[in-house]
């Protein structure tokens, strides 16, 4: 029996795994696709126990594997964010080295969050020290997404499973309520998501939530590729037309980044 194809799923912090592309890795995983997070932060000190603690049960509730490395950098803004992403691009491609890893769903490098970018950049080194061809699948929480190209809708039961899932992260949702963030992006992506990924002036789009990706395909020796425009079939995700190169686009500073850096100086 043919084992299935890995998702990675990269998360900047406890709870990213329900509130980056939820609904995306909930399809894939239906679709037959074994899901694993890795958790690259725990947060700040005092909470660690407590969030690990609810990453276990949330990653239970939403049927994913789980990796918690033992040695987390600090993505904290004020430390070391250089160090952060190559201890995390080596941890990444440590798991990509041993699995069948074919998709990574993780943060953009421009989502306008320290941690976020800097997990987003560490993907990008990961997979272009990577011998062979890789997907990644980059989702916005914190910043808009600039250059979405999938579309995922999904319905009122899926975003209720979403939400039974992130009830598992009780300590966050205290501290902010990431559940109506979950609905409300959602609902917004749903009506502006067609008109961003096929077009503006297209016929409304039917679907009641959804959420926006960046797809860009990693290929040696021809670099990365923006993929064409479409709404995710789980069962088909990877066969997609290449489009122009983006290598440029993920290498570019984020504002954010640059901002930081000019602080300091």
């Amino acid at each position: 029996m043919t084992e299935p194809a890995t998702v990675l799923a990269v998360s900047p912090h406890p709870d990213d795994e329900l509130m980056g592309a939820p609904a995306t890795l909930f399809a894939l995983r239906d679709a037959g696709w074994r899901i694993v997070n890795l958790a690259c932060s725990l947060g700040r000190a005092a909470d660690r126990e407590r969030r690990r603690r609810e990453l276990v049960e949330a990653c239970a509730a939403a049927r994913f594997e789980l990796v918690i490395p033992e040695d987390q950098p600090p993505i904290g803004r004020d430390d070391d964010l250089e160090l952060a992403q190559r201890s995390i691009a080596s941890t990444i491609g440590e798991l990509l080295a041993r699995s069948d890893c074919r998709l990574i769903v993780g943060p953009s490098p421009h989502d306008g969050h320290h941690g976020h970018e800097l997990v987003g950049r560490a993907i990008r080194d990961a997979v272009e020290q990577r011998p062979g061809p890789l997907d990644v699948m980059f989702w916005s929480l914190w910043g808009e997404q600039p250059l979405p190209n999938m579309l995922v809708g999904f319905d009122d039961a899926r975003l209720n499973e979403l939400r039974a899932a992130l009830q598992a992260h009780a300590g966050e949702l205290a501290r902010n309520p990431l559940d109506m963030l979950l609905e409300s992006r959602s609902t917004t992506a749903a009506v502006a998501g067609p008109e961003r990924v096929f077009g503006f002036g297209i016929e409304a789009g039917h679907h009641r939530y959804a959420e926006l990706l960046t797809h860009v395909s990693w290929r040696p020796g021809d670099g990365w590729r923006f993929a064409a425009p479409r709404e995710l079939d789980p069962g088909r995700a990877l066969e997609v037309e290449l489009g122009p190169p983006i290598g440029w686009w993920l290498h570019a500073p984020s504002a954010l980044a640059t901002l930081h850096a000019q602080s300091r100086i």
